[in-house]
């Protein structure tokens, strides 16, 4: 059996696919799986180090600021998307796959599309509460939709209606099963020491960052704990340069990355988290059980990272700050409530790990093997 998994953008949408690729080589140890995604994007890096043959599409997002710069890169993103459908046909002949499956990014739309067209079977997955507009388009035509959440199902529209599965967001298995200790000694935090986790994806994130950076702040004159922080590779310099100025780039109990490789083990050594609140952040920090503070991204589409957020703060598993609100210490005054005890970092991380969908990927195989055996959903 050949599998071709479309996915690209950002860590959201590849590593959920990576998960379903785990999964269906677990069942099927024979299986062919194959990717197609960008090789500038992020995708190209994660998918070769994980071993999966690459085959490279070139799409791009249209920008709906309206400025010269924009203007330019949607021209650049018109000539791709004419192109887009003639090389998903031409990677399609190359892999010959048995199940094209949609992972989410740009690149998922004409590969799933050119699938479903010439007939082979294909599904999607989609992450958020609000779903994209290229799962929006492809829910009409694939044979098989994934939905994490049951908001999205309505909003998937009637199309999708009988063939529509919620099944939460897929984790790697690495989630579930990494060693505390282990991970918190390989980060050299001390017995007792509170170890605090923040990202702004894997881009990076500029107001998150200066946010981190005034925490950081405080947090050397006035805590002990260990804070590890990933700026994402648009902000690296300037983070860097801001580090600087606050003299907070040259103590060991404040480490600057521009990507955490293995989040894994990162959020198993966390006592507390500072992110966005993109889906598989949230199924991500559900699985390990940890306590966070969430910044959910105003730049998104329908605000979906905010209402992401609120079903976790709506239960006692988060606190949700939004970016407009997040001067005069906010951030600050919020993680030293939350620290105050370890009692309530535990009880907050108790309470976001009976959010957590273990058995994610066993539905979602499920599915996708009744779809390989009878062609059906």
């Amino acid at each position: 059996m050949r599998v071709l998994i479309a996915a690209g953008g950002t860590a959201g949408h590849v590593n959920p696919a990576l998960a379903i690729a785990k999964e269906i080589e677990k069942h099927c140890p024979g299986a062919e799986i194959h990717f197609a995604g960008r090789k500038q994007g992020m995708e190209y890096g994660l998918v070769t180090k994980a071993g999966y043959p690459f085959h490279h599409i070139e799409v791009n997002g249209i920008q709906r600021k309206l400025t010269l710069r924009n203007v330019a890169r949607n021209v650049k993103a018109m000539y791709h998307l004419a192109l887009s459908a003639p090389c998903a046909a031409a990677i399609l002949r190359k892999v010959q796959p048995d199940l094209v499956i949609g992972a989410g990014g740009y690149v998922s739309g004409p590969v799933v599309q050119t699938a479903a067209k010439k007939g082979i079977l294909t599904a999607i997955h989609e992450q958020n509460a609000f779903p994209g507009i290229t799962n929006k388009i492809l829910a009409k035509s694939v044979d098989l939709v994934f939905a994490a959440m049951p908001d999205a199902v309505e909003r998937l529209g009637p199309a999708a209606k009988g063939k529509t599965f919620v099944v939460g967001n897929p984790v790697r298995e690495a989630m579930w099963n990494t060693d505390r200790t282990a991970a918190r000694k390989a980060l050299g935090a001390k017995d007792g020491q509170i170890v605090v986790v923040s990202f702004g994806g894997s881009l990076g994130a500029q107001r998150l960052n200066e946010a981190v950076a005034e925490l950081a702040v405080w947090e050397l004159k006035e805590r002990d704990f260990l804070h590890i922080h990933a700026t994402g590779s648009i902000e690296k310099k300037d983070f860097a340069a801001l580090a600087k100025k606050l003299k907070i780039d040259n103590d060991v109990r404040f480490q600057i990355r521009e990507y955490i490789e293995d989040m894994p083990s990162m959020l198993a050594a966390a006592d507390l988290v500072i992110s966005r609140a993109g889906a598989l952040t949230l199924a991500e920090i559900s699985a390990v059980g940890r306590a966070a503070v969430l910044i959910p991204s105003p730049n998104v589409a329908e605000n979906h990272q905010y209402y992401n957020a609120m079903q976790l703060e709506k239960l006692g598993a988060a606190r949700v700050l939004e970016e407009k609100n997040l001067g005069q210490g906010a951030l600050q005054k919020t993680v030293d409530e939350i620290t105050h005890s370890q009692a309530s970092l535990m009880e907050m991380g108790a309470k976001a790990r009976a959010l957590a969908q273990p058995d994610s990927l066993e539905k979602i195989w499920t599915h996708l093997e009744q779809l390989l055996k009878t062609g059906r959903p």
